[in-house]
């Protein structure tokens, strides 16, 4: 038997500052994260009582407190339910897709797992006592699920309940406090299920991993038997004891409420966009965008604004991601914005100089030989290293900045003096501009232009811009250029702010070349694309862009066709 992967979900490569991937629920206030300070020390010094916690949890259910077992996280008290009745020679049945650690407990514990598949609608109550039999230990009901947010009924639990006696059934209520229905009080009233249930969620104290669990008092002893006596940290207790106070449960009913305005109207809004988007009594959304590849570009295109959501590598789900709802109007309505932004752009904006002109031979070349002019050697690969390490977006400043690195300060205005020379020729040697080419036919531009309108921001001046498209019959497909004379340049927003705004387009894509390029665009809340530019080395220009934050980076803008919605 194989040894089992380490649990790593996805993670994008791109700065993160929103995170939507992990269904975690919204933070506690400072209050009530706050511990009495003469307390501290005792707390620290000691081994965990989690009696405190036991009791309160008890008391709220109804129960002796031998029939609840605080935990490390839900994900604890799932495992101990395993390690507890499944063992080599025994069956799980388990719907699927759910919670991804569960088939790795049962596979730790040397079961069996029986999948059922439950991808929507009711929970598969039917096929899931299809495949009861003699060996069946434990049978999972997930609900809400993760990821799909679907629900059991409280029928289809008392069915089960009444059908396996002899079956633990592990209740999983880990998202409970967002659904309509609470099953924690049906489950109990059975005695051959266990309830599961965190803080990580609605409460937002994943950080501290308390859950607990609860069910029949020789069910529970079981469980003790098979975890660590000091599941959580004395702190972690305290926090989670303190978080069951009464003055806590205004905060908590209005996070849920929040929370089930923004699944609402998240549905209908991506609805709108033309995804499919389950059902769901969880905080979260299992969403499936309409083109082929969607849920990559998705999770892509979010992660280029800023937003970490969850993909799966799960050939069930891949078509599928899962969108946490942050339950903070000014966080949803950047979520909003931002699925708009990818799905459906409004607009194109792109750079010029490497990404739909080939300038390698004409503004590197120049750097090279203006370096020279002042004693420095210089190569088209450094060149290359400092624009994806950053540097300036004006190939001359670039010049100044490669030139003071090397220990030479000319003047700005004779590095300038230099490169333009190079440039244009001036001085009777051949001009390096008429080594330029063009990237794109202007063909493809502009058919591109026909499904949105392009606007072009570059770190040219506005004449000479117009004067390089034109050059290349690629002018004509341009509704608005704004170039370095008429705002400040990338890495400020400022320029394609007022493309957007000459375009009167809000929502929008930006190509370019740069770090720079990807950081203006960031700023200016508008989708940004790298493009890998000629003679550059793809995997280091792909890293470099990634990590300034584009979305994707690809190798030209031929490419845009496929992309667009």
């Amino acid at each position: 038997m194989s040894a089992p992967q380490v649990y790593r979900p996805p993670r994008p490569p791109q700065p993160i500052d929103l995170r939507l991937d992990a269904n975690e629920g919204a933070a506690p206030s400072v209050a009530a994260s706050r511990l009495d300070d003469s307390a501290l020390p005792e707390l620290i010094r000691r081994y965990p009582d989690d009696g405190p916690l036991t009791e309160a949890l008890a008391s709220r259910l109804g129960l002796d407190p031998r029939q609840v077992l605080v935990t490390a996280g839900a994900d604890d008290a799932i495992e101990r339910v395993l390690r507890a009745f499944a063992a080599p020679g025994r069956e799980v049945i388990v719907p699927q897709p759910t919670f991804g650690m569960i088939s790795r407990y049962v596979e730790g514990c040397g079961a069996r797992l029986v999948p059922v598949p439950w991808i929507e609608g009711p929970w598969p109550i039917d096929a899931v006592l299809e495949r009861l039999g003699p060996r069946t230990a434990v049978i999972v009901v997930v609900t809400p699920n993760n990821p799909t947010g679907a629900t059991a009924s409280a029928e289809a639990l008392d069915r089960l309940a009444r059908a396996a006696p002899r079956a633990v059934l592990l209740v999983d209520l880990a998202y409970v406090e967002y659904a309509e229905t609470d099953l924690t009080a049906r489950a109990l009233e059975w005695p051959n299920a266990v309830v599961c249930r965190t803080f990580s969620k609605a409460r937002g104290l994943a950080g501290l991993r308390v859950g607990w669990a609860a069910g029949p008092t020789g069910v529970i002893e079981a469980l003790r038997r098979v975890g660590h006596p000091f599941a959580c940290s004395s702190l972690s207790l305290a926090l989670a004891r303190a978080a069951l106070e009464p003055e806590r449960a205004p905060a908590l009913a209005a996070h849920v409420e929040q929370v089930r305005d923004e699944r609402r109207a998240l549905t209908v809004a991506l609805g709108e966009l033309g995804c499919k988007v389950l059902p769901s009594e969880a905080n979260f959304l299992l969403v499936r965008p309409p083109q082929p590849g969607g849920a990559r570009w998705l999770w892509e295109g979010l992660a280029g604004l800023g937003i970490a959501v969850r993909r799966f590598a799960d050939p069930q789900l891949e078509p599928w991601i899962r969108i946490t709802l942050p339950g903070d109007r000014a966080a949803f309505a950047r979520l909003l914005e931002a699925c708009a932004t990818v799905l459906r752009p409004e607009a194109l904006l792109l750079d010029l100089d490497d990404t739909l002109i080939d300038t390698s031979r004409s503004f590197r070349r120049a750097i090279v030989e203006a370096a020279a002019h002042f004693g420095v050697r210089l190569d088209e690969e450094e060149i290359c290293r400092a624009k994806a390490a950053g540097g300036a977006n004006d190939e001359w400043v670039l010049a100044g900045e490669m030139l003071a690195a090397r220990g030479v300060h000319p003047e700005p205005e004779a590095i300038t003096e230099v490169c333009e020379a190079l440039y244009r020729g001036r001085g009777g040697g051949p001009a390096l501009a008429d080594l330029e080419s063009p990237l794109v036919d202007p063909a493809r531009l502009e058919r591109l232009a026909r499904r949105l309108p392009l606007g072009l921001v570059t770190g040219r001046e506005h004449r000479d811009a117009r004067g390089a498209l034109e050059r290349w019959g690629l002018a004509p497909a341009f509704t608005t250029l704004v170039g370095a004379d008429e705002a400040p340049t990338k890495p400020s927003p400022a320029p394609l702010r007022l493309a957007l705004e000459r375009l009167g387009a809000r929502r929008a894509w930006m190509v370019g070349d740069s770090p720079q390029d990807i950081a203006a665009a960031r700023a200016a809340g508008v989708l940004p694309i790298g493009v890998i530019a000629p003679g550059a080395p793809p995997e280091g220009t792909r890293s470099a862009l990634l990590a300034a934050g584009a979305a994707r980076v690809i190798d030209g803008v031929d490419e845009l066709e496929r992309m667009l919605p």
